[in-house]
């Protein structure tokens, strides 16, 4: 285990939910956190009621203008981190929409189909290589992704989010292999139900009363439930590419993954796998070498 005071943390999506109460507690261990996100009433807000116990011109929070979807505002987060705070330990890639989650006949718009993965696919892909470029520059650290239980259940109400979530899911465990190439962890945490914002927009949406009783009536997880399991994936250095349910009930478990299938995994194949992996670690870190000096770290 390690411990996340005298860290830098970066979080999108922290102004408000499951963001804030992240941002709080890691403050609470001494964390120095910076907060990305588009709601900027509520970003500035949030900073100053972590900041209000600090002294003189000390600073445990800063607030800095996010639209996670566009890389020049990403590379300005990370950057802010650095200057601000001197480096990046840990990342938070907490932003997400459910705008436009149950369209599955109309409209035909290329705008509803586009934003919800921009958010919650493309998003945490850009800020994932923007953050492990800065990591590896400072010599590690871990980046937590918000995925969810729908990424690994599926239903129609919701098609488009439970996507965006089994890509978040499968690009989490697509990178086990940073670790060994730059000593960055990936993990992410995948609540059930938490009454946030993001609820509320679903079940007040005009014709959505037969679901709102669903959910209404579904077991919900506690928002520490949710924090609790972000700060195990933070400081449990043996946690890697996981997946880490928090379910109601204070329940907080791994969902494990499938490692292959024995149609696929022939003894003839499985030693040439073998034989590659060496070969592609090298290959991934001739390109991070290469990534760093061009990003200009």
């Amino acid at each position: 285990m390690t411990t996340s005071e005298n860290k830098v943390a970066v979080i999108t999506g922290g102004s408000r939910g499951i963001g804030k109460a992240v941002a709080e507690a890691l403050v609470a261990q001494g964390t120095r956190v910076v907060i990305g996100d588009i709601l900027d009433d509520d970003g500035h807000q949030t900073v100053q009621q972590l900041n209000s116990h600090c002294s003189g011109d000390t600073i445990m929070a800063a607030y800095i203008h996010t639209d996670v979807t566009l890389y020049k505002d990403v590379i300005a987060l990370f950057r802010f981190a650095e200057a601000t705070f001197g480096g990046v330990d840990i990342a938070f890639l907490n932003a997400g929409i459910i705008n436009g989650a149950d369209n599955v006949f109309l409209p035909l718009e290329d705008e509803v189909e586009t934003n919800l993965p921009k958010v919650n696919i493309t998003g945490v892909i850009k800020c994932t290589k923007v953050a492990v470029l800065h990591m590896a520059k400072r010599g590690g650290g871990v980046i937590v992704n918000t995925a969810s239980v729908a990424g690994f259940l599926s239903g129609m109400q919701l098609a488009h989010y439970y996507a965006t979530k089994h890509a978040v899911v499968g690009w989490t465990r697509s990178m086990k292999m940073l670790k060994d190439i730059c000593n960055v962890r990936v993990n992410a945490v995948c609540p059930h139900w938490v009454a946030t914002d993001m609820q509320g927009i679903i079940i007040n949406k005009e014709g959505s009363e037969p679901y709102k009783q669903l959910v209404k009536h579904s077991p919900q997880v506690n928002i520490e439930t949710v924090v609790r399991g972000v700060m195990m994936l933070i400081e449990d250095e043996k946690r890697n590419a996981e997946t880490l349910l928090t379910l109601p009930g204070d329940v907080i478990r791994v969902q494990e993954p499938i490692a292959t299938y024995e149609e696929i995994l022939t003894p003839e194949y499985a030693a040439l796998e073998d034989s590659y992996q060496p070969l592609l670690l090298e290959h991934y870190k001739k390109q991070l070498e290469h990534a760093l000096d061009r990003y200009g770290l």
